[in-house]
Protein backbone atom coordinates (compact mmCIF):
# COMPACT_ATOMS: atom_id res chain seq x y z
CA UNK A 1 0.00 0.00 0.00
CA UNK A 2 1.16 3.63 -0.65
CA UNK A 3 0.19 6.73 1.18
CA UNK A 4 1.45 10.13 0.40
CA UNK A 5 4.16 8.22 -2.07
CA UNK A 6 5.82 6.12 1.21
CA UNK A 7 5.09 2.29 0.74
CA UNK A 8 3.54 1.04 4.19
CA UNK A 9 6.58 -1.56 4.67
CA UNK A 10 8.93 1.81 4.98
CA UNK A 11 6.40 3.80 7.43
CA UNK A 12 6.54 0.26 9.30
CA UNK A 13 10.55 -0.15 9.08
CA UNK A 14 10.49 4.26 10.71
CA UNK A 15 10.07 2.98 14.67
CA UNK A 16 12.78 0.46 14.06
CA UNK A 17 15.12 2.78 12.95
CA UNK A 18 13.81 5.15 15.16
CA UNK A 19 14.92 3.19 18.62
CA UNK A 20 17.75 1.64 17.28
CA UNK A 21 18.90 5.62 16.75
CA UNK A 22 18.19 6.48 20.40
CA UNK A 23 19.76 3.45 21.84
CA UNK A 24 23.20 4.96 19.46
CA UNK A 25 22.59 8.50 20.57
CA UNK A 26 22.38 6.74 24.80
CA UNK A 27 25.48 5.01 23.77
CA UNK A 28 27.29 7.83 22.64
CA UNK A 29 27.69 7.47 19.06
CA UNK A 30 27.69 10.78 16.71
CA UNK A 31 27.75 9.17 13.46
CA UNK A 32 27.52 6.09 11.47
CA UNK A 33 27.19 4.72 8.05
CA UNK A 34 24.59 2.68 6.24
CA UNK A 35 26.71 -0.35 6.54
CA UNK A 36 27.07 0.11 10.25
CA UNK A 37 23.29 0.51 10.99
CA UNK A 38 22.67 -2.55 8.27
CA UNK A 39 25.11 -5.04 10.41
CA UNK A 40 22.65 -3.20 14.03
CA UNK A 41 19.30 -3.81 12.31
CA UNK A 42 20.09 -7.21 10.18
CA UNK A 43 18.78 -4.81 7.05
CA UNK A 44 20.49 -4.54 4.39
CA UNK A 45 22.45 -1.68 3.76
CA UNK A 46 20.72 -1.01 0.55
CA UNK A 47 17.04 -1.42 2.24
CA UNK A 48 18.24 1.61 4.50
CA UNK A 49 19.61 4.10 1.96
CA UNK A 50 16.09 3.69 -0.08
CA UNK A 51 13.95 4.00 2.88
CA UNK A 52 16.17 7.51 3.88
CA UNK A 53 15.95 8.54 0.23
CA UNK A 54 12.10 8.45 0.39
CA UNK A 55 12.83 11.24 3.04
CA UNK A 56 15.24 13.50 1.55
CA UNK A 57 18.12 10.73 2.46
CA UNK A 58 19.78 12.70 5.65
CA UNK A 59 23.33 11.69 4.86
CA UNK A 60 26.24 12.29 2.76
CA UNK A 61 28.00 9.59 0.51
CA UNK A 62 31.33 8.79 2.32
CA UNK A 63 30.50 10.41 5.56
CA UNK A 64 27.31 8.85 7.06
CA UNK A 65 24.21 10.04 9.37
CA UNK A 66 24.49 12.21 11.93
CA UNK A 67 23.23 9.39 14.55
CA UNK A 68 21.06 12.43 16.70
CA UNK A 69 20.09 14.73 13.94
CA UNK A 70 18.55 11.76 12.20
CA UNK A 71 16.86 10.64 15.19
CA UNK A 72 15.36 13.98 15.42
CA UNK A 73 14.29 13.74 11.83
CA UNK A 74 12.59 10.76 12.37
CA UNK A 75 10.82 11.52 15.53
CA UNK A 76 9.70 14.19 13.73
CA UNK A 77 8.51 11.94 10.45
CA UNK A 78 6.45 9.75 13.33
CA UNK A 79 5.10 13.32 14.83
CA UNK A 80 6.72 11.86 18.38
CA UNK A 81 8.33 15.92 18.69
CA UNK A 82 4.82 16.54 19.47
CA UNK A 83 2.25 15.56 22.69
CA UNK A 84 -0.50 13.47 21.52
CA UNK A 85 -3.37 13.56 24.72
CA UNK A 86 -4.34 9.40 24.93
CA UNK A 87 -7.22 7.98 26.53
CA UNK A 88 -7.89 4.25 27.52
CA UNK A 89 -10.97 2.65 26.81
CA UNK A 90 -11.45 -0.57 29.23
CA UNK A 91 -9.39 -0.40 32.39
CA UNK A 92 -8.84 -3.98 32.57
CA UNK A 93 -5.94 -5.76 32.61
CA UNK A 94 -4.59 -4.61 29.38
CA UNK A 95 -5.66 -1.39 30.07
CA UNK A 96 -4.28 -0.78 32.81
CA UNK A 97 -0.80 -2.58 31.66
CA UNK A 98 -1.00 0.40 28.64
CA UNK A 99 -1.76 3.09 31.40
CA UNK A 100 1.71 1.90 33.55
CA UNK A 101 3.95 1.82 30.84
CA UNK A 102 5.64 4.55 30.95
CA UNK A 103 7.82 5.10 27.71
CA UNK A 104 5.40 5.87 25.94
CA UNK A 105 5.65 9.36 27.79
CA UNK A 106 9.09 9.56 26.37
CA UNK A 107 7.33 9.44 23.33
CA UNK A 108 5.22 12.13 23.64
CA UNK A 109 1.96 9.39 24.32
CA UNK A 110 0.39 10.69 27.43
CA UNK A 111 -2.11 9.22 28.88
CA UNK A 112 -4.83 11.60 30.38
CA UNK A 113 -8.02 9.56 31.32
CA UNK A 114 -8.85 5.97 31.72
CA UNK A 115 -12.71 5.00 31.34
CA UNK A 116 -14.54 1.70 31.70
CA UNK A 117 -17.91 0.12 32.70
CA UNK A 118 -17.25 -1.96 35.80
CA UNK A 119 -18.48 -0.34 38.43
CA UNK A 120 -15.88 -2.42 40.63
CA UNK A 121 -12.84 -1.29 39.42
CA UNK A 122 -14.08 2.43 38.60
CA UNK A 123 -12.82 5.10 40.94
CA UNK A 124 -9.32 2.87 41.46
CA UNK A 125 -6.38 4.56 40.55
CA UNK A 126 -3.50 3.85 37.86
CA UNK A 127 -0.48 5.76 38.33
CA UNK A 128 -2.22 8.76 39.46
CA UNK A 129 -5.15 8.29 36.55
CA UNK A 130 -8.75 7.90 38.20
CA UNK A 131 -10.74 5.40 36.02
CA UNK A 132 -13.96 6.85 34.96
CA UNK A 133 -17.17 5.89 33.95
CA UNK A 134 -18.37 5.63 30.40
CA UNK A 135 -20.55 8.41 31.04
CA UNK A 136 -18.00 11.10 31.36
CA UNK A 137 -16.12 10.78 27.89
CA UNK A 138 -17.25 13.05 25.81
CA UNK A 139 -16.85 15.88 28.20
CA UNK A 140 -13.65 14.66 29.05
CA UNK A 141 -12.36 14.53 25.45
CA UNK A 142 -13.62 17.51 24.50
CA UNK A 143 -12.00 19.75 27.93
CA UNK A 144 -8.65 17.62 27.71
CA UNK A 145 -8.11 18.03 23.79
CA UNK A 146 -7.71 14.18 23.69
CA UNK A 147 -6.62 12.81 19.94
CA UNK A 148 -6.19 9.24 20.74
CA UNK A 149 -8.31 6.48 22.26
CA UNK A 150 -7.13 3.39 23.35
CA UNK A 151 -9.79 0.66 22.54
CA UNK A 152 -8.98 -2.52 25.34
CA UNK A 153 -12.60 -3.66 24.97
CA UNK A 154 -14.44 -7.08 23.95
CA UNK A 155 -15.10 -7.59 20.58
CA UNK A 156 -18.93 -6.64 20.64
CA UNK A 157 -18.59 -3.83 22.71
CA UNK A 158 -15.86 -1.78 20.58
CA UNK A 159 -17.67 -1.10 16.89
CA UNK A 160 -20.51 0.92 19.06
CA UNK A 161 -17.57 2.57 21.28
CA UNK A 162 -15.79 3.32 18.44
CA UNK A 163 -18.15 5.18 16.61
CA UNK A 164 -19.14 7.05 20.01
CA UNK A 165 -15.65 8.13 19.86
CA UNK A 166 -15.52 9.34 17.02
CA UNK A 167 -18.64 11.55 17.20
CA UNK A 168 -17.28 13.45 19.96
CA UNK A 169 -14.01 13.88 18.42
CA UNK A 170 -11.35 11.45 17.90
CA UNK A 171 -8.78 10.96 15.31
CA UNK A 172 -7.02 8.15 15.95
CA UNK A 173 -8.28 4.92 17.39
CA UNK A 174 -5.54 2.18 18.65
CA UNK A 175 -7.36 -0.77 18.33
CA UNK A 176 -6.77 -3.74 20.33
CA UNK A 177 -10.38 -5.14 19.99
CA UNK A 178 -10.34 -8.64 17.60
CA UNK A 179 -12.60 -6.67 14.99
CA UNK A 180 -12.68 -4.62 12.27
CA UNK A 181 -13.79 -1.22 12.87
CA UNK A 182 -15.92 0.42 10.11
CA UNK A 183 -14.85 4.35 10.63
CA UNK A 184 -15.45 7.52 8.56
CA UNK A 185 -12.74 8.65 6.05
CA UNK A 186 -10.04 10.45 7.81
CA UNK A 187 -9.93 8.48 11.26
CA UNK A 188 -7.00 6.82 11.90
CA UNK A 189 -6.66 3.23 13.16
CA UNK A 190 -4.12 0.84 14.18
CA UNK A 191 -4.83 -2.42 14.92
CA UNK A 192 -3.15 -4.90 17.14
CA UNK A 193 -4.14 -8.62 17.11
CA UNK A 194 -2.25 -10.00 19.73
CA UNK A 195 -2.99 -13.74 19.28
CA UNK A 196 -2.69 -13.09 15.50
CA UNK A 197 1.10 -11.88 16.09
CA UNK A 198 1.58 -15.08 18.43
CA UNK A 199 -0.03 -17.41 15.77
CA UNK A 200 2.30 -15.76 13.45
CA UNK A 201 5.08 -17.01 15.81
CA UNK A 202 3.53 -20.51 16.08
CA UNK A 203 3.78 -20.62 11.99
CA UNK A 204 7.22 -19.86 12.07
CA UNK A 205 8.38 -21.82 14.79
CA UNK A 206 6.24 -24.76 13.29
CA UNK A 207 7.53 -23.96 9.34
CA UNK A 208 11.48 -24.10 10.83
CA UNK A 209 11.09 -27.49 12.79
CA UNK A 210 9.47 -28.40 9.11
CA UNK A 211 13.33 -27.89 7.33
Amino acid sequence: MIKNGISTAVVKRLPRYYRYLGELMEAGTERISSGELSKLMNVTASQIRQDLNNFGGFGQQGYGYNVEYLYNEIGRLLGVDRRHNIIVVGSGHLGQAIANYTNFERRGFIVKGMFDKNPDIIGRNVRGIKIMGMEEIGEFIKKNKIEIAALTLPKQQAPEIAENLVAYGIKGIWNFAHVDLKLPKGIVVENVHLSESLMRLSYNLTTRDEK
